[in-house]
């Protein structure tokens, strides 16, 4: 006896809500993406009230980098694993400033190297930050912005203590409350924080992760890059302004997909060329 079939026309149509066979059904769980979201928001909302504050570390870092543009000085981004990813997100950004120059370190840029965790033991590599440094165009009177959650690993930590001794001012981005909840893994025995001309805090929880739920065992839900990404933006903004209120014209990138916009970057390109590095 042949087996009967049904021709995909005859196939009554799937009911979406029935689990492929195979497949466990879960119940849904609408609220998860709300409760993330609502501790992103509230994340957000203490990096507003408390960096943010007139006078407060968004304030002055954002002073730190309107006077690097004004006397003439570079800018440069630095951070490790997902931490390079918010360094680059400063980097040739439509509404950010031109002169933001990638610093890096090989083998830390994200997850772009195989096993993953080759980037995290980089980390821990006492005298490459130093190095880096050396062979990098950062000269005394540039400014490092270096992003580290934790703050307590050889590579950032050495980053900052290499760069002031450069002649390099030093804005550090990490969450402070790992100096209380954790040991710096340095020979310096500190954190990024001890090491930073302004310190801008994240307040991201240590571990990174802002949800638990029932037969999940592991915390989930990191918020550190949105809530860093942001945070760093603020203070760019920032510094656009108190250099329009002097009257200098912020040196800012627009998108290369709107009219107009390839044309006014080539010549923001042209005009602080010896400061761009990414150009050439």
């Amino acid at each position: 006896m042949s087996a009967e079939t049904t021709s995909p026309e005859d196939a009554a149509p799937a009911d979406p809500a029935t689990p492929v066979a195979g497949t466990v059904a879960t119940p849904p769980a609408p609220d998860t993406a709300r409760r993330y979201l609502d501790a992103v928001t509230a994340l957000l909302t203490r990096v507003r009230d408390e960096e943010a504050v007139p006078g407060g570390p968004v304030e002055r870092a954002a002073r730190l980098l309107a006077a690097t543009v004004t006397e003439g000085g570079r800018i440069f981004a630095f951070g490790a694993g997902h931490s390079s990813l918010i360094a680059q997100d400063l980097v040739y950004k439509a509404g950010g400033l031109a002169l933001v120059n990638l610093l890096t370190v090989p083998g830390t840029l994200g997850v772009d190297v195989r096993p993953a965790t080759l980037g995290s033991a980089l980390e821990r590599v006492e005298g490459l930050a130093g190095t880096v440094l050396d062979q990098s165009p950062a000269a005394p009177g540039d400014l490092l912005v270096i992003i580290s959650l934790s703050g307590r690993n050889v590579l950032p930590v050495e980053m900052a203590v290499r760069a002031r001794e450069k002649g390099l001012k030093v804005i550090g981005v990490t969450s402070a409350a790992y100096a209380g909840h954790s040991v710096p893994a340095n020979p310096w025995n500190s954190f990024l924080a001890e090491h930073c001309d302004v310190v801008l805090d994240n307040k991201i929880t240590v571990g990174d992760a802002e949800l638990s739920g029932d037969g999940i065992a592991a915390p989930f839900g990191p918020a550190s890059t949105a809530v860093t990404s942001a945070l760093l933006q603020a203070t760019t903004a920032t510094a656009a302004a108190l250099l329009a209120a002097e009257g200098t014209e912020p040196p800012l990138l627009r998108s290369g997909n709107v009219p107009g916009g390839l044309e006014w970057n080539k010549e923001v390109f042209a005009r602080h060329r010896e400061r761009i590095h990414y150009q050439h």
